[in-house]
């Protein structure tokens, strides 16, 4: 092998043609095994040493790895300004989304507290901010609405009349919501410790971006009651969101005034004010916090102004000050919320890592996909023996914590203790807060979600694939409600890989002239077929769900339909079979009657030659002869095959009987006038399975059927492009034998041409397909 000097955007490569068994000779494949034992990875697992005990340590509690080396010159300002800004952010969105989930303000705000906590200790990113987000909270809503509805609390009131009995229903939700959460956690945590992160590799982004658009579709629907300060009942199940609509559009009639007024003021305020943040965020040194200026404004004008009594303008209610002592959620619910507990889950993790893995691609470190479960399913299980619900990280809290210099999750111990001031001594001065202003502030922190509507324009343009997910998504989310929604997306998002993999493309390759570049001959111009050569290629791997489909689309593209031919072989044979005898028996006839008129002009030594003679030449071109009369017939797909097309010139005989003989039975060429058609029509066939990652047992039997259908007609057939591991599973099964030795697999398709092309004896046309490669 040799390789000469040449200018750049040039190259020469000038080596033998190499198929497998050659290539194992010049690469001097190993015989041997780099994998250990099952037996030395149990001995190595059960060793026990110092650094291996640091190392294990420090790799389920990353803190110690990094806040050891942290640096308070680099990090500790921007940690300070981020953390502040993020724990500002954390009181007024902790109290309205814990409205989603139906619980009172105050149990958002203990979710922004412990599980922050926690993942400062056991997390991997050092940008994203983990508490209350959106769609948790209202999958956490639909379930605690569905467990405990109003309709399981009424009591007798005054006049006869029947009210709600709201603390003990608010009592027995958060239970509900502890006990969902707990489980949430484990689930996590056994998926992380199974090593299982990757299963989020399986929601794609626009299944995620579909479904937490349709999340907040149902966000946006569950606030209007307070926009409007009406009460709808409360549906769920299929259709839940529609019925919850049309239930609001008969109720608007019935609309407060006073708080849609607030609504409206609250909701301009907060669009202009963050329209003013996104246009000057680069000059200004951190965001206005206008959310908690409009909570801190509405509370003093309510109050001060007595607007609670005076027009009944619903307000937050008692904020009990001080922390709760811990509490272990109520197993006896655990039945009644597995469902569903895993998939707030599967959706809670797909956001984190999502999220996660995008700051760290940004900041060049890296995030592990496991320890990120363990992280949030310890941030959910501790948290909820504190009267927390389920966690993740939001997008908007994150971008503000990585935009205004947060550094790492120490900014994230800063706005826990904003939240704990806020919890232990001015929570209560929240309390005549309206209903109606957190909800704004949900409506307004939406728009990130609802901006993802552009990606249907953008996914039609792109992948309509994706689209159809995308879409699919969206509407079982609407229609189906969240959980059911999620279980719809994923099974439908998988269908759409069956079915890519049962439907891939098929090409017949080319030569691009001068190169060693085989190309899709309907895609490119200067992509040329070789005279007697096919070269057949799928897009994907070959396995037990499209092998049978492979098959067929080899013989469509190729024009060589293998079942007629071969049936067609077999009436020849059968048919030649038929004429040797009857010639035989005529023949024997034919002696008996000169041996009793005493001419015995053929012997009987030279009848059994001439019947030899014919059964050599029907076994030897029966081949032709069928493919002949298949293409002639028009039974074969695509161009007539002219390597069968032969001379029917007679062979000369040693007598009459012998001509006799050839003359009853269709004439043939010699072997030598069949192989010198061949040459320009086809005679072999190249698999290109480069695409091919895996083979199981289905794969292998239809190579091995195409091997020796093909070669029963006269065609080679000719591997390219295998991988290593592809060939160590094709030697395991055993495909490998006389019939079909290794010097049938080639390293490349130029490697498979070229050999074909000396076998055939074409050198003139190995000057055309040259040794020496150009760009």
């Amino acid at each position: 092998m040799g390789e000469k000097e040449c200018s750049s955007g040039e190259y020469f490569v000038q080596r033998e043609v190499l198929n497998e068994s050659s290539l194992e000779e010049v690469a001097q494949k190993g015989t041997w095994s780099t994998k250990t034992t099952l037996g030395d990875q149990v001995k190595e697992s059960l060793r026990c040493s110092v650094p291996r005990v640091k190392q294990t340590v420090k790799s389920w509690v990353p803190v110690l790895s990094w806040l050891p080396k942290y640096s308070f010159r680099e990090n500790a300002l921007g940690d300070l300004i981020s953390g502040c800004s993020v724990g500002i952010m954390h009181l007024p969105q902790g109290m309205a989304y814990a409205l989603l989930a139906s619980l009172r303000p105050v149990y958002g705000l203990y979710t922004s507290l412990y599980p922050v906590l926690v993942y400062f200790i056991f997390g991997t990113s050092k940008h994203i901010s983990i508490g209350t987000f959106a769609v948790i909270s209202i999958m956490i809503g639909s379930v605690t609405e569905r467990l405990a509805p109003d309709s399981n609390f009424m009591v007798n009131g005054t006049n006869g009349t029947t009210t709600v009995d709201i603390d003990e229903r608010d009592a027995y939700r958060v239970q509900i919501a502890c006990a969902l959460t707990v489980l949430t956690g484990i689930f996590q945590i056994l998926l992380g410790v199974v090593r299982f992160g990757f299963v989020v590799t399986y929601l794609s982004e626009p299944l995620i971006r579909g479904y937490t658009t349709g999340s907040a579709c149902h966000v946006c629907v569950s606030q209007l009651k307070y926009v409007f300060g009406v009460k709808p009942g409360r549906f769920s199940g299929p259709l839940s969101l529609i019925y919850t609509l049309l239930d609001i559009c008969g109720l608007l009639p019935q609309t407060k005034v006073p708080e849609l007024v607030v609504s409206l003021v609250a909701l301009s305020v907060l669009i202009v004010v963050k329209e003013l943040n996104a246009c000057y965020s680069k000059k200004l040194p951190l965001p206005i916090p206008i959310e908690l200026i409009v909570i801190i404004a509405a509370t003093i004008i309510i109050h001060f102004c007595g607007l609670t009594s005076t027009y009944n303008i619903d307000v937050v209610g008692e904020i009990p000050s001080g922390l709760n002592a811990p509490r272990a959620p109520d197993a006896s619910l655990f039945s009644a919320v597995i469902g569903d507990a895993f998939a707030v889950a599967i959706v809670g993790y797909a956001i984190n890592i999502s999220l996660g893995k995008t700051f760290a691609l940004k900041h060049g470190y890296k995030v592990d996909s496991n320890q990120e479960l363990v992280a949030v399913g310890l941030s959910n299980s501790i948290g909820s023996f504190f009267q927390c619900y389920s966690v993740t990280s939001s997008l908007s809290r994150s971008l503000v914590q990585e935009s205004t210099g947060g550094k790492t999750q120490v900014a994230s111990v800063i706005s826990s203790i904003i939240v704990l001031v806020t919890v232990l001594k001015i929570g209560s001065l929240f309390e005549d807060l309206p209903k109606a202003v957190l909800s704004t502030i949900v409506f307004v922190n939406l728009k990130g979600m609802f901006k993802q509507f552009m990606d249907v324009p953008l996914l039609w343009k792109t992948n309509k694939v994706d689209l159809l997910v995308w879409l699919v998504t969206f509407t079982s989310t609407i229609l189906l409600n969240l959980d059911l929604g999620l279980a719809v997306s994923v099974v439908f998002s998988m269908l759409t890989f069956i079915f890519r993999t049962q439907l891939p493309r098929y090409s017949i390759l080319g030569n691009v002239k001068g190169t060693d570049l085989y190309l899709d001959i309907d895609t490119y111009k200067e992509a040329k077929e070789i005279p007697g050569i096919k070269i057949f290629r799928s897009s994907t791997t070959i396995y037990y769900t499209n092998a049978d489909m492979y098959l067929e689309a080899l013989q469509n593209k190729s024009g060589i339909e293998i079942g007629k031919l071969l049936t067609a072989k077999k009436k020849r044979d059968a048919k030649m079979k038929r004429e040797q005898q009857k010639e035989k028996k005529k023949a024997k006839k034919e002696e008996k009657k000169q041996q009793k008129k005493g001419v015995g002009n053929l012997s009987n030594s030279t009848l059994q030659s001439v019947s030899a003679g014919v059964k050599e030449q029907s076994q030897g071109n029966g081949v032709a002869l069928s493919l002949k009369e298949t293409s002639s017939n028009g039974l074969s797909k695509g161009q007539v095959n002219w390597a069968y097309k032969h001379d029917t010139a007679m062979s000369d005989s040693d007598s009459d009987t012998a001509c006799h003989v050839y003359d009853s039975i269709t004439q043939v060429s010699h072997q030598g006038d069949v192989e010198k058609g061949r040459a320009s029509g086809t005679h072999s066939i190249i698999l290109d399975i480069s695409t091919t990652s895996f083979v199981d047992t289905v794969t292998v039997k239809t190579l091995k059927n195409t091997f020796r259908d093909f070669g029963e007609v006269d065609l080679d057939v000719y591997l390219a492009g295998c991988q290593a591991c592809v060939v160590e599973q094709l030697e395991t099964a055993g495909f490998f034998s006389e019939s079909i030795p290794k010097s049938r697999l080639f390293v490349t398709v130029h490697d498979a041409v070229l050999h074909i092309l000396k076998k055939m004896g074409r050198t003139d046309f190995i000057l055309d397909v040259s040794c020496n490669t150009r760009m």
